[in-house]
């Protein structure tokens, strides 16, 4: 009776798995993170995708040394053992073993070291940036600007809970959401305006610090349509948990339609102020 429950709680423990991977699978393509998720999101940009390249890289590197260290190390405890190993050995150099783990070492920094700096080169600016989008952190919201669209702004906040309409994540919507057109290449200028945040998005490889008194610069260039979504990912402070980034991606002439829009809709009522104020003398 033991044996059949052992069983039972086996097979349930394997179909939960099964459902698991393959809601993660679904759940990974809307570029969102899943309950006990352990990979990545699914990459829609190019900095993302040599992102997950070079994770594969390491892990096969780092798979391949823990089995050899261990083969070693057992290898060692059973061939040098007293039993085996009565008269212990008393060398105390050995040319070619030290050759070997000099240079296999540098072979192996060598081989991580030029994708990675491919990668960091990469990551570094927009090489022919098409659109440039200003981040400017708050706490607990962000606000977005296009100063190549007309200038206009908007702030983005967390949908609270009760709020959330069918299938709207929860801690991941905002209430209003960046736009982009796909295959377009933008640069995203950060600050912020109190303490350090960080605007990150997972599915497009970009972590970047917003830094009060700075102005930081990443980029992406989304592949595909669709809804993605961030967080804020430093330390802010009691609702750092609070600040969604939801960017919507779609296709060129959507975003044309959706500027002449915003512009209407996030034109500012307020007078504009000049940046500098002239003084004037006046003669008694």
């Amino acid at each position: 009776m033991s044996f059949s429950k052992n069983i039972a709680a086996l097979v349930t423990a394997l179909g939960t798995g099964i459902a698991a991977v393959a809601g993660f699978s679904a759940a990974a393509l809307a570029s969102q993170p899943v309950p006990w998720q352990t990979g990545f999101q699914a990459a829609v940009t190019p900095v993302m995708e040599q992102i997950n390249d070079f994770h594969n890289l390491l892990l096969v590197i780092i798979i391949v040394i823990t089995i050899f260290v261990t083969a070693l190390m057992m290898y060692v405890m059973w061939r040098f053992s007293a039993k085996n190993n009565p008269e212990p050995s008393k060398t105390t150099h050995n040319t070619l073993i030290e050759i070997i783990w000099t240079a296999v070492p540098i072979m192996i920094l060598v081989v991580i070291s030029v994708p990675s700096l491919k990668l960091l080169y990469l990551e570094d600016k927009a090489p022919n940036a098409e659109m440039t989008l200003k981040v400017t952190a708050n706490q607990f919201y962000w606000n977005y600007e296009y100063p190549d669209h007309g200038g206009f702004a908007f702030d983005a906040t967390m949908v609270d809970e009760a709020d959330l309409k069918k299938g709207q994540p929860r801690l991941l919507t905002a209430d209003e959401a960046v736009v982009v057109p796909v295959n377009t290449e933008v640069r995203v200028l950060l600050a912020a305006a109190d303490v350090i945040h960080a605007w990150a998005m997972p599915a497009f490889g970009v972590k970047t610090d917003a830094v009060p008194g700075r102005l930081n610069e990443t980029w992406f260039k989304v592949t595909k349509e669709g809804t993605y979504y961030g967080q804020c990912s430093e330390l802010c402070g009691t609702n750092h948990g609070f600040m969604p980034i939801m960017v919507k991606v779609v296709s060129k002439e959507d975003f044309a339609k959706w500027v002449a829009k915003a512009k209407v809709e996030y034109a500012s009522d307020e007078a504009a102020e000049p940046a500098v104020k002239v003084a004037t003398i006046t003669k008694n």
